[in-house]
């Protein structure tokens, strides 16, 4: 279930009266709205447990950048989506958190038309910050075509 507009995204209260693993899950089982740039990326949210997050995706003609490659920033929004969600899966109800900052490896082009699994693990969850690891590989063969890490901020209300 994606957000057709602004009503439809998942309210600040609905946030922070969940725990993270929670508000991952609704999301994950259409009981709350995908965030739109899913939809606009080709993306979606399918495995949620304690510090692990899965979504696939596809890219698209539309995501590819002038040299005919899919764009860099296609790779970096999933590991980003991938990492800091698995990192809100370990938050308490009433916290949030962002993103301080990712880094993102590009190992290999991905080709156009192709699955790819994004895959974002929690290596640490503090009172203040949490740390995670992400791989995009293919659906098909598991082959890796890029790796990330991020640092996220956690914010109690």
């Amino acid at each position: 279930m994606f957000a057709e507009t602004e009503d439809d995204l998942a309210t600040r209260e609905q946030l922070l009266a969940m725990s993270g693993l929670e508000f991952i899950q609704a999301m994950r089982d259409g009981r709350l709205p995908q965030p739109p740039i899913a939809r606009t990326l080709n993306y979606r949210l399918t495995e949620a447990e304690p510090g692990r997050v899965v979504f696939r995706g596809t890219p698209l003609f539309d995501h590819l950048n002038p040299l005919g490659t899919v764009h860099g920033g296609w790779y970096g929004t999933l590991l980003d989506s991938a990492m800091a969600c698995a990192v809100q899966t370990t938050l308490a109800r009433g916290t949030a958190y962002t993103t301080l900052e990712y880094r993102v490896n590009v190992i290999r082009a991905i080709p156009p038309g192709s699955e790819i699994v994004c895959e974002g693990t929690v290596q640490h969850a503090g009172r203040s910050t949490g740390v995670a690891n992400g791989e995009i590989r293919g659906a098909e063969d598991g082959r890796l075509y890029a790796t990330g890490s991020t640092t996220c901020l956690v914010l109690t209300r």
